[in-house]
């Protein structure tokens, strides 16, 4: 009896695998596969899956462990999956990383795409731009005025300006979100940051989002993950226990307060759930995270090009001068006249095309069968946007590689960036992270020329291997006082 059902299910697995056969011969027509699986491990990452595109044209599939991923290198396939088919290509693939976290359901950068999630973005897109509309651009001048003032008392030695733009940026959303200016909460979330994206970086995490089954395994990373998680959860929910016993209904004194108001206004509709404290917490991790080391990274690669192109940070200073004066007075331009000075708005613009910090965003996932460029792509596919390597299309920008801000001195010669991604999952602060940088490097070009330390230009060579965030090799520079303001 026993050998006749294996006789029978022999023939069933034949059978199966023969109509397997029949379906493949009518299968999809799939993006075309690049040969290997050690893909992740290639130094310069964007870049080489850029140089992939000569063989395989600008869509192509890669084997990353036990799946393929779909990876779009062009704007024009960025835009079609992200833009016109953004219903299909919203989605989140839920890796292994990402299950392991708290709350992950009601996060908005990482959670899958819904209705629900919807309703997130949109009270967490208010709650942004209530502040832009009523305390972000006083909050950013004045904290960048004192952290220029920290710089001059450094004046002339070699200083890493990347730690001083990281804790720049994290004190801005610190104030933003939760209203007090406050040293050593912002030094806390700080470093509750910086120790989460290390870990998070870690080879042993993206193995295992590579290889699933090895989360079985004793991984070391995973535990420095779970510490660094809790740590932040302890910091956020120290701040929603104060913010809900002291907040005065109708009254916003920060972004807390218009959230934590705005989840109980919102109503449970046709049984998808309803927005609760855990949104309000995930959308404070979503800022930190995402408004920290974006921005002061972008901010330092600006400094690293500037020291590189004295000539152009001349022509930003004569710039910066003809409209404020030579001095450090702490005047500034509302950011709403930012098209006074179009040349600093063309490198902001020249800085996110080269270097965006982000390469190769976050990865999509299909939402449902669709296509790309004529190519079928099955529901559940992951989808990887090269940002960076669309950035340096020489079909699209001439001269793709070299820096040259002049390309967006004319408004209608070159694309606008994608530095901060498109679609539903577009960067919701990309508003004030425009508004940092504009803010920020006006007040460091009016009272200081940057200079590199002890004569030696700093690598404008990004780290090889990439992670998360696109980063430099550590650097330091000269900051040389230009004219001092009036003493008080």
């Amino acid at each position: 009896m026993l050998p006749l059902g294996l006789l029978l299910l022999l023939v069933l697995l034949t059978g199966a695998r023969l109509l397997w056969g029949q379906w493949g011969l009518r299968s999809p027509r799939l993006p075309p596969l690049a040969p290997g699986f050690l893909h992740l491990r290639q130094p310069g990452l964007p870049i080489y899956l850029l140089t992939l595109t000569q063989k395989l044209g600008p869509i192509y599939r890669l084997r990353l462990g036990l799946q393929d991923v779909v990876v779009l290198n062009s704007r024009r396939s960025i835009e079609e999956a992200m833009v016109k088919k953004r219903e299909d290509f919203a989605g989140r693939p839920q890796n292994p990383s990402y299950r392991m976290m708290p709350h992950i359901s009601e996060d908005l950068a990482l959670g899958d795409y819904s209705p629900l999630w919807k309703a997130h973005k949109k009270l967490t897109r208010s709650a942004l731009l209530l502040s832009m509309r009523n305390s972000a651009e006083v909050l950013v001048e004045q904290l960048a005025q004192e952290f220029c003032e920290r710089m001059r008392a450094q004046a002339g030695a070699p200083v890493d300006i990347q730690e001083g733009f990281s804790l720049l940026t994290c004190s801005i959303i610190c104030y933003l979100t939760f209203g007090v200016k406050e040293d050593s909460l912002s030094h806390a979330f700080h470093s509750s940051v910086q120790d989460l994206m290390k870990t998070w970086d870690h080879w042993s995490i993206q193995i295992v989002d590579i290889f699933p089954f090895l989360r079985f395994f004793p991984i070391p990373g995973f535990r420095r993950l779970k510490q660094a998680m809790e740590n932040r959860e302890r910091l956020v929910e120290r701040q929603l226990r104060k913010h809900k016993k002291s907040m005065v209904a109708g009254q916003w004194r920060d972004l807390m307060d218009y959230m934590l108001q705005g989840i109980g206004e919102r109503r449970e509709e046709r049984g998808l759930g309803h927005l609760h404290e855990g949104h309000v917490h995930m959308s404070v991790v979503d800022l930190f995270i995402g408004g920290t080391e974006t921005t002061s990274l972008t901010l330092s690669w600006t400094v690293l090009f500037l020291l590189h192109h004295p000539e152009i940070q001349q022509r930003l200073q004569e710039e910066v001068d003809g409209e404020l004066g030579p001095s450090a007075s702490g005047s500034g331009i509302p950011y709403k006249d930012r098209a006074r000075l179009p040349l600093l708005n063309a490198t902001i613009a020249e800085v996110l095309r080269l270097r965006p910090v982000v390469p190769l965003a976050l990865p999509h996932c299909a939402t449902r069968s669709s296509s790309i460029l004529g190519y079928d792509i099955p529901k559940g596919t992951v989808i990887i946007p090269n940002l960076q390597g669309a950035h340096l299309d020489a079909s699209v920008w001439e001269q793709p590689h070299e820096f040259r801000p002049d390309r967006f001195l004319d408004p209608d010669a070159s694309p606008n960036s994608l530095a901060f991604g498109c679609g539903p999952r577009v960067c919701l602060g990309e508003s004030l992270a425009r508004l940092e940088l504009f803010v920020v490097l006006v007040k460091l070009l009016q009272a200081f020329t940057l200079l590199p330390a002890e004569g030696t230009l700093p690598s404008l060579q990004p780290q090889p291997h990439c992670c998360t965030n696109l980063k430099m090799e550590p650097f330091q520079v000269r900051l040389q006082p230009r004219v001092r303001g009036p003493q008080a």
